[in-house]
């Protein structure tokens, strides 16, 4: 029963994969079309509070990196990881 959990699990996952296009980044692999939208929000988000902040000497710099975190957040919202782990009898 437990191996035919397991085989339909990989089927409905082979299915899903044809459907969307992956691509390869460092080692992984992500959606484009989420890629994309990802690197938007995050660019938004930190130019937007790099160019709000006042020209005193290190707000740009703070607010900036609190934009990069703001948008990695939004983002970890927005997209739920799609993988998928099987543990076999062995634990591996």
């Amino acid at each position: 029963m437990e191996g035919d959990l397991v085989e339909r699990n990989l089927n409905n996952h082979t299915e899903q994969d044809n459907q969307i296009e992956y691509v390869e980044v460092w080692e992984d692999l992500v959606s484009i079309r989420d890629l994309v939208i990802s690197l938007i929000i995050c660019v938004v988000t930190t130019l937007g509070l790099y160019f709000v902040a006042p020209n005193n000497s290190s707000m740009p710099l703070f607010l900036g990196l609190f934009g990069a975190l703001l948008g990695f957040g939004i983002c970890s919202f927005i997209f739920k990881p799609k993988r998928n782990f099987i543990e076999d009898k062995e634990g591996k």
